[in-house]
């Protein structure tokens, strides 16, 4: 039975599920997690060299993820609700093309990442965040501003997280908007203190998991098994009666089945720079950088792209299109198709998904959500407790806090972030803030830092005042063009009007060139001749210290390899402890040379990759006005469930095969225990 119209929401809901199911879903899958963290934590405690009690491990994963694990994270950590949730919602405005273009959009600030990955690893091997560089090198006041930016982005996207995962519960469940906001991170949270980044890796790669074989029954239930859909044919007939019954304005024909879609091409442009400042400020993508082999860091970005790119591509263009197709149906939850609000809620793939499987469809995506808000929030909460404890407390505070202290701090901040992020979606619900306008505006506030940002890593002879100049003058610009275009486009400043698609391009692209602009214009003028790198990789001297200790100590060493591999590292750790430094593991030292021949990899790669999704395959389809015929869609949504098979093997199966060898380790551990017997080091060191 659906129940429409509830007086305490600003749309209508179809609460198909009870608060129970909502309230067990929320509560009960996040303690689920917790328990298999606090299990793995403790195995990877008692069988591996990796140790979650020291801050190194808690943090950076004591730099040695594989990149197949990497992947996944990426694709955890970049699937949010928004992802699923607003490329299905601009689906269902502007058509099929508008999931390419959410796709594309977001996809090359990861490819352009795997370069800046290699980076970090040349200038500042044994660094935690990306501000401990520009403290480095610019000082406190820029390591000030630029924190404040970071914060600022973690804060609004994991308030984003909670804006739609909470909308989306409460219209399914009718559960309390706000009990959502404050239970979906508490599971979160505890996991997170439990095992730190290396538990984070461990749940993106099971949510990842879930995810695609949830988007995978969702596909072949709505063109394969779906009666209200038909099929391909019928699916592609749906969307052409759509096209001429609620035309799309700026489409070629009013079709949904073509990328010559105006404000689709605008939306791509806005998530271009709006992408750039959600993906280059938020510390949780530097962070897989500095967690990864240096070797791999390439391999492993270029892979997340590829694999995260069939996300919305492929979700979009089944709950999306099918919201569209059935929005006339009798069975649509939401009758006469969706209102503004409801569309700015998010809400056209979980109409999509109650029309075509009802109850079970509901709890299918309220799983497929929790995990996205979940996954993505665990990445935010490590990469936020990174900032504060190491940018903030450490540098500003207590340069001379011991190990033990930095990860209590660490943990403390993660349950701080916890509350924050739960207050602020709150308050974004009481005032009316949707995901959309959020996603939309978010852009204008911080992307005129991205330029000033990329150049502290690439560019030696930017200057303290470039740094600060770009990202403050860009900030300041893009809302004057944002605010500016609204008042002239539309003649008043509202909410509405300020969530409009031309006044958001024009904020987001005014703040993010201008950014640039400046500071590559400040730097010229007087560039900085003095600055030499080696200050960069003089960051973290516990971690350098480590690596020479091991790495002497592993020349030395005449034992078989993985007896000695494992000696050197538990020795390591005991070094570390008396000169009060604080990581378990070794980190190989990589030759100068090899890291630039990756840097050129990864230069080209992401060039080449980039061009062909923003450029080959979407404007000669956009310049020909081309409206696909019934093949070339079905063979569209062929490639698209092709693709996604393929990021199910990059982040599924690889992380698997690469991580076999430790999981025999603890298995064969594991079995010692159970039949009393100890390693060959335990009895001679007895």
């Amino acid at each position: 039975m659906f129940i429409f119209n509830a007086p305490t929401s600003p749309f209508r809901k179809s609460i198909i599920l009870t608060q129970g199911i909502g309230y067990g879903v929320v509560l009960g899958i996040g303690f689920v997690f917790a328990v298999i963290m606090m299990g793995l934590s403790t195995l990877q405690n008692r069988y591996t060299a990796y140790k979650t009690a020291t801050s190194e491990e808690f943090n950076t994963a004591s730099r040695s993820v594989k990149p197949g694990l990497i992947a996944s994270g990426i694709v955890s950590a970049w699937t949010w609700a928004a992802t699923l949730l607003q490329s299905s919602t601009v689906t269902y405005e502007y058509g099929l093309c508008a999931g390419y273009y959410y796709a594309a959009g977001a996809t090359i600030q990861i490819f352009i990442m795997s370069i800046l990955a290699v980076r970090v690893k040349m200038i500042a091997p044994y660094c935690h965040t990306y501000l401990e560089i520009v403290h480095a090198r610019y000082g406190n006041t820029a390591h000030f501003i630029f924190a404040t930016y970071g914060l600022i982005v973690n804060l609004i996207v994991s308030s984003m997280l909670l804006l739609g995962g909470s909308a989306v519960v409460n219209a399914f469940t009718g559960m309390n908007i706000y009990a959502a906001n404050f239970l979906i991170p508490l599971g979160v949270c505890i996991y997170v203190i439990l095992g730190g980044l290396r538990a984070t890796f461990l749940c993106d790669y099971s949510h990842t998991l879930i995810l695609m074989i949830i988007i995978l029954y969702f596909f072949f239930y709505t063109y394969t098994q779906s009666d209200l859909i038909g099929g391909f044919e019928g699916m592609y007939q749906k969307l052409y009666l759509a096209g001429l019954e609620r035309p799309v304005s700026g489409n070629q024909d009013g079709s949904y089945l073509t990328l010559k879609s105006n404000y689709g091409l605008t939306f791509m442009i806005i998530q271009i720079t709006g992408g750039f400042g959600t993906v280059m400020l938020d510390q949780g993508y530097w962070q897989r950088a500095i967690a990864s082999e240096a070797k791999t860091a390439v391999r492993a970005y270029l892979m997340g792209g590829v694999a995260w790119f069939a996300v919305p591509l492929t979700f979009s263009s089944i709950m999306g299109l099918a919201a569209v197709a059935l929005a006339k149906s009798p069975s649509f939850p939401y009758s006469g198709g969706l209102t503004t609000a409801e569309i700015d809620a998010g809400l056209a793939a979980p109409a999509g998904v109650v029309t075509l499987l009802g109850s079970g469809g509901a709890t299918a995506m309220l799983i497929l959500l929790f995990m996205a808000v979940t996954s993505a929030a665990s990445s935010e909460m490590i990469a936020t407790s990174s900032i504060l404890t190491f940018d903030l407390y450490q540098i500003h505070f207590k340069p001379d806090a011991s190990p033990e202290t930095l990860i209590r701090v660490s943990h403390v901040m993660v349950a701080v972030w916890a509350v924050v992020m739960s207050c602020v979606a709150s308050l974004w619900n009481g005032i009316g803030v949707s995901l959309n306008w959020l996603f939309l505006f978010s852009g204008t506030l911080f992307t005129g830092a991205v330029g000033p940002i990329i150049f502290t890593v690439v560019w030696r002879q930017q200057t303290k005042v470039a740094a600060i100049g770009g990202a403050i003058g860009g900030m300041f610009i893009g809302i004057i063009c944002w605010l500016v275009v609204a008042q002239k486009y539309y003649g008043e400043l509202t909410i509405a009007t300020t969530g409009s698609m031309y006044p958001n391009l024009a904020g987001n692209m005014g703040a993010c060139c201008a950014g640039a602009i400046i500071s590559a214009v400040i730097t010229l003028i007087k560039p900085d001749n003095e600055f030499d790198w080696s200050e960069t990789k003089k960051i973290n001297p516990r971690g350098r210290e480590v690596e020479r200790y091991a790495d002497s100590k592993s020349m030395s060493n005449d034992e078989d390899e993985a007896s000695s591999s494992e000696k050197v590292k538990s020795e390591a750790t005991t070094h570390t402890s008396s000169i009060k430094e604080d990581a378990s593991i070794a980190v190989e030292a990589e030759s100068y040379e090899s890291l630039r021949k990756s840097l050129k990899v990864a230069i080209w790669a992401s060039s080449i990759m980039t061009f062909i999704v923003i450029f080959l395959i979407p404007i000669p389809m956009f310049l020909s006005h081309y409206i696909f015929s019934l093949t070339f869609f079905k063979g569209w949504i062929i490639v698209c469930v092709i693709w996604l098979f393929v990021a199910a093997i990059i982040t599924s199966v690889l992380p698997l095969w690469e991580s076999r060898a430790a999981m025999m380790d603890i298995f064969r551990g594991i079995v010692r225990d159970t039949v009393g017997r100890r390693p060959p080091n335990e009895r001679s060191s007895a």
